[in-house]
């Protein structure tokens, strides 16, 4: 699973602090190089990430919280041919756990959205909510 690349985006409303927004991302897929620019309304903080190594992290967090078979479901909604798209709630990654939507606007203050780019999506999640 070499092929992995992981790309993060997050809105940061004016409301919020930048430094708590990349806590949340950092909390659910580990230090990242993050970049922020202004948006229509606050900024956007974006990340990106090659390898399996990135999702290891979330992996953990999936089997500690004992939602893997939950995790798949939403993972599988989110397939593509060459990808996988899902959205985490900001509010729950910044406590330390997983919490998927599964529309953009569940998540009150925005969601983080995820995308991860493979040539196989499907050993991805299996990967993630293997037993």
């Amino acid at each position: 699973m070499d092929d992995i690349r992981l790309h993060i985006e997050v809105e940061i409303n004016p409301t919020e602090s930048e430094q708590k927004v990349k806590e949340a991302v950092e909390n659910m897929f580990g230090p990242m190089n993050t970049q922020t620019k202004p948006a229509r309304k606050g900024s956007l903080l974006t990340a990106e990430a090659k390898g399996e190594e990135s999702l290891l992290k979330l992996h953990g967090l999936l089997v500690r919280e004992r939602i893997r078979a939950a995790a798949r479901t939403v993972l599988l909604h989110g397939l593509e041919e060459k990808s996988l798209h899902f959205w985490l709630n900001k509010q729950v990654a910044f406590a330390g756990h997983v919490s998927f939507s599964t529309e953009p606007t569940e998540s009150p203050l925005g969601p983080i959205k995820v995308e991860i780019k493979s040539e196989n999506p499907r050993q991805v999640i299996e990967y993630l909510t293997a037993y």
